[in-house]
């Protein structure tokens, strides 16, 4: 049984050493060869001093060494903390610091951001490049390289110590590392692919960052079932994705609202040959109602699944597909090993119909923020069971008399206008249904009179003309007139976050 983490890989391995785990790019790897790059690597981790519990950091782009170090970092005790290959020099230095990292797994490619930032860190002594030739220093070696005869031991692990530390994007101030077990992990991973009805036949494409924890459970997951991951670098250039989709015959394409949206805006979709695609999911933010009824007519074969999750738990909620022409909206009700619900603003319980912050329950909940006591109280609160904790998500939802979930905002999100509550997704779900709009983000601003003012941000589709006017006519015959943007501004592109999320931050 797996209890541990890499527990899923290692017994796959055992079963299925023939079979091609990782495509990515030109390379091909069998999951024995993956095994033998893992066990070389946690080896020499273990040899330069890395041990249990030590916050390994992964700061490279989605490549092989990528996936080998994540499992090598688990085999040898240590605590795995994917840093976005985006990364500044600034914030990683942070990341290093704050984690007090004791090794640092990296590519000569991201020299500059990471040699500064170990100028000023002094806990990290195991540096291991891709792509360095030899050793520059006592510290920084070639990622891969002679070992000495040393024994492997292997560490006394159990499922309570921690297998991840995920920082969050921190929008709202420093990025805060969310504590993950292996239990929390193994749960989520056991809990998402079992709903999702994953298979080791599958293909699963994984164009999304590993340092997001939807690119990295793609990983997790299939390695669970024995799938292949075919692991792209980003979905920047969408064609020669869709290339690879059809050469590797993708069957499962996991996808956020601007990759979706970059997908529409292909002309000749239909002429990639894509016709063993079974599944397709989203999340990181719900697909308006236009999307989705546009990516079923792109693959009416494939079955789509709208999920909500958050770092903290990985996930939360997912919409079977045989929901989603009753629900379109919707992001579904708890997923298997998990109870959600939603509370009022003095913690207490609401019925089905209500509007309130959503909660959830189960072995898939972090055990809190890096020493970060304060947020972690504000966040984890007592359950219902002495010594059990409960999730507060921040995120204000709906529910029907079904009891599906509505995502309605982030509660510090909520527009008050004239008075009145307004969601800023009910208002960009108007805009979307506009067939002129491409993308649209809705922010509440200062008004003298108002309180706040809507406020929408509008990128048109190619050789669409509207004025302010026009988008403010249109949103009236979809919204209660509160709810109407006062203030349209168009603009030629939306800031995203790493994880693909339209970043409302800096809009106003």
């Amino acid at each position: 049984m797996s209890t541990l983490l890499h527990h899923f890989f290692e017994q796959t391995a055992a079963r299925l050493p023939d079979k091609t785990a990782l495509v990515c790019g030109d390379e091909r790897h069998s999951y024995a060869q993956l095994r033998d790059q893992v066990d070389r690597l946690a080896l020499a981790l273990q040899q330069r001093g890395v041990r249990r519990g030590d916050r390994v950091a992964l700061f490279l782009n989605n490549t092989v060494e990528m996936v080998v170090g994540i499992f090598a970092a688990l085999k040898a005790g240590a605590v795995f903390m994917p840093v976005n290959p985006l990364t500044k020099q600034d914030k990683l230095t942070y990341l290093l610091n704050d984690a007090r990292a004791s090794a640092l797994l990296t590519q000569t490619t991201l020299a500059s951001s990471h040699q500064a930032a170990l100028a000023l860190n002094q806990t990290v002594h195991t540096v291991l490049v891709v792509g360095l030739a030899e050793a520059t220093d006592e510290r920084t070696r070639p990622f891969t390289g002679p070992l000495n005869s040393q024994p492997w031991q292997a560490p006394p692990l159990i499922d309570q110590d921690l297998a991840s530390i995920i920082y969050t994007s921190g929008s709202t101030g420093d990025p805060k590392g969310v504590m993950l077990s292996h239990l929390n992990m193994v749960s989520a991973t056991r809990s998402v692919g079992s709903y999702l009805g994953l298979r080791e036949d599958d293909v699963i494409l994984c164009a999304l960052p590993l340092a997001f924890d939807y690119g990295l459970y793609q990983v997790l997951m299939g390695f669970a079932v024995g799938a292949t991951i075919v692991l792209e670098r980003s979905f920047t250039f969408p064609v020669k994705v869709l290339e690879v989709m059809a050469r590797e015959r993708v069957t499962v394409f996991p996808g956020v609202p601007t990759m979706f949206t970059m997908l529409m805006n292909l002309k000749r979709v239909d002429q990639h040959d894509l016709a063993g695609l079974r599944m397709i999911t989203n999340t990181a933010a719900a697909l308006p109602e236009e999307r989705i009824r546009q990516l079923r007519g792109l693959f009416p074969q494939a079955q789509l699944f709208s999920m909500y999750g958050l770092t903290e738990c990985k996930r939360v909620t997912y919409l079977p597909p045989e929901q989603l022409d009753l629900r379109p909206t919707s992001v579904g009700r708890g997923m298997p090993n998990e109870e959600v619900w939603l509370v009022d603003d003095a913690g207490q319980r609401l019925p089905n119909g209500s509007t309130g912050e959503l909660v959830i329950r189960g072995s898939n909940v972090m055990r809190g923020y890096w020493e970060k006591p304060l947020e972690t109280a504000k966040r984890l609160k007592p359950g219902p069971l002495p010594g059990e904790v409960l999730l507060y998500s921040g995120d204000l939802f709906r529910t029907d008399a079904e009891g599906y979930l509505y995502f309605v905002s982030r509660k510090d999100d909520i527009i008050k206008s004239r008075g009145e509550k307004v969601s800023p997704r009910e208002v960009e779900n108007a805009l979307y249904a506009h067939e002129g709009v491409y993308e649209a983000a809705v922010v509440g601003v200062p008004d003298d009179l108002l309180g706040q003012a809507v406020k929408a941000f509008v990128v048109l589709k190619e050789g669409v003309a509207l004025t302010e006017r026009d988008v403010i006519k249109h949103c009236l015959t979809k919204l209660e007139s509160f709810m109407a943007p006062k203030h349209v501004e168009f603009v030629a592109s939306l800031p995203t976050t790493d994880t693909g999320k339209i970043k409302k931050t800096g809009l106003n």
